[in-house]
């Protein structure tokens, strides 16, 4: 039996090659303007202030991997219940899940911003940084603290506005925000000299005017249910199921932090007894970390158009739909690492030197960095599609589990051990190790998975529902 809401809902009748299109490309291109934020300050620092300079941003990025990680907990866990609730014909479940979501976006962007603020210092300390870069550590993520709470209401909160079927909406408020901050870098570094604190000053503007534009949509424009005030009175149990289904992502992406601030300090210790020094393999990480970002916003784009098709359809029990879709989204993944696999491969100095530059040493520590750490990118994209398909139709733990292989299971301890034994050369070689492990496991989950939907489909040909006349 179909109720109403699913029979009805585009969701559940478009072909998935439209709704993966018409879900994915705007999602992807939020993603990707949602890491040019990074991007763009990287390259007016670079060239303004120089090697400490894109330092100072590296070892402030965990703070920015935070801001993501508790965005996706709420918006994907919200997103996806939501329209597994929307799928079920549960209207007012839908309402009180996306009421709920929105209260803990906000709720937890200020409670980091608070959090940063009082203990900024012993943060940069513990993020990797040197006497050198302390002050420019300070300065950048004082002032980006501020924005904490818009930002992390605007990557969360297009999730939910995707779920409402507004993907190119939650597209143009990110995308806003993001031009703002490029026109005003240079005006606010080189123009009024004010330097990291320009760029600071850059970026947290876009992103107050992109979260503004959020608030409205969801006071003004939000479609398939009336949200009101009532919607956002937390409900224990509705959070509880929105952290369940969006614990992957944040475990993800929380994972994504703790190496990195591993990864800072093991190369500030082993780059000081190399002949590199402690600053330059920290700025080149730190550079490369931000471009390989790039690749990644695009495979999360895709697992964020996916969701919503596949919670609903998985709600709806239109298990063929899931399975089709899964499969396409895999494929525009695979597809996207290996272009940027070639890229990565054949254009590293390029892409170093967009940064700025350095000394020759400086190159080639980059050049080798993007070989070998990022050497089996190709096959990267199988894992945030396929953790975030198993959060999309309810199965959290599985989603978790793959979600925490390649950051926690595999990297953390390759990057502590091998440069025991290689030196700085350890941490590169522990990437590809570290990969090539984690995909072997996403592909025997997803191989399982796909069996037991092939079983459901299986089923409901020899016994299909009875039409409601």
């Amino acid at each position: 039996m179909e109720t109403t809401s699913s029979a009805s809902n585009p969701l559940g009748t478009q072909p998935i090659n439209q709704l993966l299109t018409r879900f994915a490309i705007p999602s992807i291109i939020a993603m990707l303007v949602s890491a040019l934020y990074n991007i763009v300050d990287q390259f007016f620092i670079g060239h303004s202030i120089g090697t400490l300079g894109n330092a100072a941003t590296n070892v402030a990025f965990p703070l920015t991997i935070t801001c993501t990680a508790l965005s996706l907990m709420c918006g994907i866990g919200g997103a996806a219940n939501f329209n597994l609730s929307m799928g079920g014909g549960e209207k007012e479940q839908a309402k009180r899940y996306a009421g709920n979501a929105i209260f803990l976006l906000f709720s937890l962007g200020v409670l980091l911003c608070v959090a940063v603020r009082v203990f900024l210092e012993p943060m940069m300390n513990l993020f990797g940084a040197t006497p050198d870069i302390m002050e420019y550590s300070l300065t950048y993520t004082g002032i980006t603290s501020l924005g904490f709470p818009f930002l992390i209401l605007t990557t969360g909160g297009s999730n939910l506005i995707r779920a409402d079927g507004s993907p190119r909406f939650s597209m143009i408020c990110t995308l806003t925000g993001a031009i703002l901050n490029t026109i005003l870098d240079p005006l606010f570094i080189f123009g009024f000299g004010m330097g990291m604190a320009g760029a600071a000053l850059a970026t947290i503007i876009g992103q107050i005017v992109s979260g503004i534009m959020v608030i409205i949509y969801f006071s003004r424009f939000f479609k398939t249910v009336d949200l009101t005030l009532s919607s956002l009175k937390p409900s224990f149990n509705h959070c509880k199921d929105i952290v369940r289904l969006g614990m992957a992502p944040c475990f993800n992406q929380l994972a994504m932090m703790v190496v990195q601030i591993a990864m800072n300090n093991i190369l500030r210790y082993y780059g000081a007894q190399s002949s590199y020094g402690s600053e330059i393999p920290l700025a080149c990480a730190g550079i490369i970390s931000k471009v390989n970002m790039i690749f990644y916003s695009m495979c999360i784009g895709i697992s964020q158009g996916l969701q919503p098709i596949v919670s609903f359809n998985y709600g709806a029990k239109k298990y063929h739909r899931v399975r089709e879709a899964y499969l396409k989204a895999a494929a525009a993944a695979t597809i996207a690492s290996c272009a940027a696999f070639l890229c990565f491969h054949l254009f590293p100095r390029q892409i170093i030197g967009f940064f700025g530059s350095g000394s020759e040493e400086y190159f080639r520590f980059a050049e080798q960095y993007f070989k070998i750490f990022l050497f089996f990118t190709f096959i990267n994209g199988l894992q945030p599609v396929s953790s975030n398909f198993f959060t999309s139709i309810g199965k959290a733990t599985k989603g978790i589990f793959l979600s925490l292989t390649r950051q926690i299971i595999f990297l953390l301890p390759l990057i502590i051990i091998l440069p025991m034994f290689m030196g700085i050369d350890g941490v590169m070689y522990s990437a590809p190790v570290a990969d090539f492990m984690a995909a072997v496991l996403v592909i025997l989950f997803i191989t399982r998975e796909m069996k037991l939907l092939n079983g459901m489909i299986a089923d409901q040909s020899n016994n299909p529902p009875l039409a409601m006349g």
